[in-house]
């Protein structure tokens, strides 16, 4: 679509050009017209002369030549007369051997008249009574000269016309850039907010803007108080489900209900069950994705804090990163931290000794991965493993839930899970895409 200059720069080219064009027409119009009848006006005049030259001679009615303008004497000159009577008629000499057709009715003619070499003329015709006969005068006189000039004003006025448009359209281009300098801000602030690198815009914004700007910076400080909220009520929450699921478990591990085993599997079962789903459901509740436009994960700092911390947790286990400099990734950070960790945990729970996590950007958006040297997941058991979050081997917390987890916060960051064969260490290869624009909400 084009944008709102292209389209005030080629609607104010039309207006103007259409201006333009009716504007020229009109006033060559106005200006043919008024010739015209100012020719008609010396036409009549000469046709007066020429009833005043014709005179009584011996043979009857003459035409004395001595009275005459000069112009009817030369030969193609551009001015002409015919005068016919009942005897006959006269016609000028500058006519030679061509002739001046008569008009059918008086006055000025409306339109032009082919005369001799190309010309164009304008034609009158009066009717008048002189010593008793009836004659009629036709004179006519060359509009060519006035047309050529019509021309020479169209072709003159388009290039200064064509001139003062492209002015005007720079001017006004340059007037319509400047207005909308404002706009152009607030739409890069909208690209640094979605980007992770502001938070909030900035409110030195026209009149104009102002309240749409000040509305978007409540709406933002107003989702961040509540997403904030939000996180705090559902960790006390979990917190307030798990202690009595504690209780629970040790009640199960008393002495007295140690002689009843079928009694104890028949209610561990479904608190385990209800365990995982308390996890998963306040984890799959609590993600974020992207309801703060200002929050990123920054690789650099947040990736050898996050290895740390797991080689703290499991010390057996030489974990690594790698990410190109400078890299981040328009998510939720939180989000991202509760991915990497679940992987980071599953995978050392698993691994023999390396963990290697990488991050990167490809041509379809960014991708996270978390390998290990450990004995991997079968093929035929990997969608199975995602979908329900079972593990494979009870003796082991890993491969289970965490999984299912991660899968629910890279669909909600509007990407996948993927699990395959570790190219560098062997075993498994837990690969998170998620797409360069953010999933809308």
């Amino acid at each position: 679509m084009r944008s709102i200059q292209q389209r005030l720069g080629i609607g104010l080219a039309s207006i103007l050009l259409l201006v333009g064009l009716l504007l020229l027409q009109g006033s060559l119009w106005l200006l043919d017209d008024g010739l015209r009848r100012y020719h008609a006006g010396l036409l009549e005049e000469e046709a007066q002369g020429l009833l005043a030259a014709l005179v009584r001679g011996p043979a009857g009615l003459q035409l004395d030549e001595t009275r005459l303008a000069p112009a009817f004497q030369r030969a193609y000159s551009g001015r002409y007369f015919r005068i016919d009577f009942p005897e006959g008629r006269w016609r000028s000499r500058s006519l030679w051997d061509s002739d001046l057709p008569q008009p059918a009715t008086a006055g000025l003619q409306a339109d032009l008249q082919a005369g001799v070499i190309d010309q164009q003329l304008l034609v009158f015709r009066g009717d008048y009574q002189r010593f008793a006969q009836r004659l009629s005068i036709t004179v006519a006189s060359d509009y060519t000269p006035v047309l050529d000039q019509f021309a020479r004003i169209r072709w003159l006025t388009a290039l200064l016309g064509g001139g003062a448009l492209l002015l005007t359209l720079l001017l006004q281009w340059l007037s319509v850039r400047r207005a909308l300098r404002p706009l152009e801000q607030v739409r890069t602030q909208i690209a640094e907010l979605q980007a992770g690198r502001l938070t909030q815009l900035d409110e030195q914004v026209p009149g104009e803007l102002s309240p749409l700007v000040g509305q978007l910076n409540h709406l933002l400080r107003h989702t961040a108080q509540t997403l904030q909220r939000s996180r705090h009520g559902l960790g006390n929450l979990g917190h307030a489900l798990k202690t009595p699921l504690a209780v629970l478990f040790s009640l199960l591990e008393r002495e007295e209900l140690r002689a009843e085993p079928a009694l104890r599997r028949a209610l561990r079962e479904p608190l385990q069950q209800i365990e995982q789903r308390l996890a998963r459901e306040l984890g799959r509740a609590r993600l974020a994705g992207e309801a703060l436009p200002g929050a990123h994960f920054d690789c650099s700092s947040e990736l050898p804090a996050l290895c740390r911390t797991l080689a703290l947790v499991h010390p057996h286990v030489d974990i690594h990163w790698q990410a190109p400099a400078g890299l981040s990734i328009p998510r939720d950070r939180e989000d991202l931290l509760e991915l990497l960790g679940n992987l980071l945990d599953n995978a050392c729970k698993w691994a023999d000794s390396q963990v290697l996590c990488s991050a990167g950007r490809g041509a379809e958006g960014y991708w996270l991965a978390v390998e290990d040297d450990g004995p991997g997941i079968a093929p035929e058991r990997r969608r199975e493993v995602i979908a329900r979050g079972q593990r494979l081997d009870e003796q082991v917390a890993g491969h289970g839930l965490g999984l299912a987890i991660v899968r629910d916060i890279a669909e909600a960051c509007g990407g996948t899970l993927e699990l395959e064969d570790s190219p560098a260490l062997g075993g498994l290869c837990a690969r998170v895409l998620l797409p360069a624009a953010p999933a809308s909400r």
